[in-house]
Parts: C-alpha cells; sequence; structure tokens
C-alpha cells in the first residue's frame, strides 16, 4: 500500500487543483505510429455468449473469474500484464481509491510498468489486423479498468473522469 501512496502523491503534485493526473513521460501513443480504429476495440462482460464478430477474445482481469469454466469463456488470450497491479485493484475495489484516482493511477502503470508497455502495445498491434474483444468479469461496466484499457489501446490519453 505504501507504493501505491507513494505513485498517487506524485500523480497529486502535477496539478495544482488538487486532482491526479498523469505526467507525460512515455504517452500510449508514443508506442505505435498507428492506432486501430475504435470499432476493432470492444468491451464486453464474460459472461456474455461469445460471438462470431468478437474477433479476438482476451480476459483482461488479473484473476480468473469466479463460476466462468474455459470453455464457456472461449479465449485467444488472457492478458495479466494489461491488468491493473494488485495493490492498486485491492485499493479500488475496498473504496480506499475514488474512480479518479483509479483512472489516473492505472494509466501511469499502463505507460510506465514494462510488461503493461509491451502488453498494450501486443493488444494494439491485434486490433490493427482486426477486432480484439477485451472482456471482464466486473459487474460495474461504467467504472471498470477495462474501459481505461480500451482507451490506452486506442491511443486516447484524456478522457473517463
Amino acid at each position: 500500500m505504501a507504493a501505491l501512496h507513494q505513485l498517487l502523491g506524485s500523480l497529486r503534485s502535477v496539478r495544482s487543483d488538487g486532482t491526479a493526473l498523469v505526467a507525460k513521460r512515455a504517452t500510449v501513443e508514443d508506442m505505435s505510429d498507428q492506432l486501430p480504429s475504435p470499432d476493432n476495440v470492444i468491451l464486453k462482460g464474460i459472461r456474455e455468449d461469445p460471438d462470431a464478430d468478437d474477433g479476438t477474445r482476451v480476459l483482461v482481469d488479473r484473476l480468473w473469474p469466479r463460476g466462468v469454466s474455459k470453455e464457456r469463456a472461449d479465449l485467444d488470450e488472457w492478458a495479466k500484464d494489461a491488468t491493473p497491479t494488485t495493490e492498486l485493484r485491492r485499493a479500488f475495489h475496498h473504496g480506499d481509491l475514488p474512480w479518479p484516482q483509479f483512472v489516473d493511477a492505472y494509466r501511469a502503470e499502463l505507460t510506465e510498468r514494462p510488461e503493461a508497455v509491451a502488453a498494450v502495445e501486443h493488444l494494439r498491434s491485434e486490433a490493427l489486423k482486426g477486432r480484439v474483444t477485451l472482456l471482464f468479469a466486473g459487474h460495474d461496466h461504467v467504472h471498470s479498468h477495462a474501459r481505461v484499457l480500451r482507451e490506452a489501446v486506442l491511443g486516447i490519453e484524456e478522457g473517463l473522469r
């Protein structure tokens, strides 16, 4: 938890009004010259039925979703490295971190953790070839890390708040 507070402390110092903002070091846009079409990166709950139009089905949760068999999930990939760290995920799910701060901290992870950068690059590469469906287990589709990840894959720096 100390590392999370340290990360959030450094983020908060960027804006004078007290809101967190990811410092622009290496942006997701710097990772690739081309960006996929928004239609090629879609979000879907893991419990929704697979569809022929899903393209590459990628689970973007760190933990396997309860009650979902591997056959039912019908996955092509499991992108654990693209997910929030356990510490960040726990802080958000336990209510210790409001949504706007979670978004900023997760964006920072996606641009600073080498394995996360590689995962975003890979997802972007797949989305340039065809549709990629990012699958997640959460019931709250509005406040889902998958939405932040989708924006990162699409090269959108600001948006969800």
